[in-house]
């Protein structure tokens, strides 16, 4: 019987090791790749490695929830931190896609943006959603969403993103509302026609885009004379030598977030990178590599004059900018992206 029972626990104990050993990896991060993806491993993936000791593998996406839910779902979870945009926390923390934040294991959370602040999704940098022009195209500087909308004194295509989310709220600035009354206004039904009749102005003129590179590249090249663009991209294509300014009045800033997707078996390794990922330094050395804002405020001290002038996140652009509104989005998202679709269709 003895004989027995020690077989039996001796089995158990090889059993437990397998199972260990199946789920030893490398803590699995997902980015949006590209020169993104070069400043994370260079800022962050490397030093952390060095620093904690935990293996890191790095891979891209291009922002396919649907890829989360399946692995959630199916209860095979190989992604441990994953970067999402704002519209993409909410939605998912209520599908049960994402593991809840304990913001007590987070280090430096009050020196956190109020914005980078979710339940389950931790700020990773700040970005602004902002109009651009060619420099040596447009001799007269645009000044607002009204300049945007006067193909009169500003003839041209317009590059404009396709989806319902900033463009509705840059239509309701250009017609005449305050940034801080806009998603007042916005979460009303006369407030919505109001965004789209004023979308129908400009629709003959409009030049749609998908990728974050293509608005840079349809300005340099002359194919729109005004285009809505991430800043970042703009930025570094103003670092690259291409004659673009941005126009920061009336941006919408907005933030990138990590993310843990429900069961990862690596959470607590997860939120060691992520705590590494939001200190100070770090927010910094990525920042000097990847064009945004902080979400540490404490990172402000260690950025360059240059940089500062650029950030969505500024006390200064905060007077006339707004930020993405995630609650507005996550209750009115689905309603206004349908009818954006068909309205773009028709």
């Amino acid at each position: 019987m003895r004989k027995i029972l020690w077989l039996g626990v001796v089995g158990a104990v090889l059993a437990a090791e397998a199972s260990q050993g199946a789920l030893a990896r490398p803590l699995s991060v997902v980015n949006y790749g590209g020169t993104l993806a070069d400043a994370q491993q260079s800022a962050f993936v490397t030093p952390f490695q060095s620093s904690s000791g935990i293996e890191v593998t790095a891979s891209s996406y291009s922002g396919e929830q649907a890829k989360v839910k399946a692995m959630v779902d199916g209860h095979q979870v190989s992604w441990d931190v994953v970067e999402v945009e704002s519209t993409d926390v909410g939605r998912g923390c209520d599908s049960g896609m994402y593991e809840r934040i304990d913001w007590a294991k987070v280090t430096d959370a009050a020196a956190l943006d109020k914005a980078a602040k979710t339940r389950c999704g931790v700020g990773l940098f700040a970005w602004g959603n902002v109009f651009a022009y060619n420099t040596k195209l447009t001799k007269t500087p645009p000044k607002n969403w009204v300049d945007f909308w006067d193909t009169k004194n500003f003839p041209g295509k317009r590059g404009m993103r396709k989806s319902a989310r900033g463009n509705l709220e840059f239509a309701l600035m250009a017609d005449g509302v305050a940034p801080g009354d806009v998603y007042k206004v916005l979460a009303t039904p006369a407030g919505v026609d109001r965004a789209f009749k004023k979308l129908d102005e400009l629709r003959p003129n409009i030049q749609w885009w998908d990728a974050g590179a293509q608005p840079a590249q349809f300005l340099v090249s002359g194919d729109v004379a005004l285009s809505t663009a991430f800043s970042g991209r703009i930025i570094t294509a103003q670092k690259n030598g291409q004659p673009l300014d941005i126009v920061w009045n009336g941006a919408i800033a907005d933030y990138d977030y990590w993310v843990i997707p429900k069961g990862s078996p690596m959470k607590d390794d997860a939120m060691k990178f992520i705590n590494y990922t939001i200190g100070a330094n770090q927010q910094a050395a990525y920042l000097a590599l990847q064009p945004g804002g902080p979400v540490n405020s404490q990172a402000l001290a260690k950025m360059s004059p240059e940089q500062l002038k650029n950030l969505p996140n500024t006390p200064e652009h905060a007077k006339a900018d707004l930020v993405n509104d995630r609650v507005f989005w996550d209750e009115h998202g689905d309603d206004l992206d349908q009818r954006f679709a068909a309205w773009a269709a028709r």
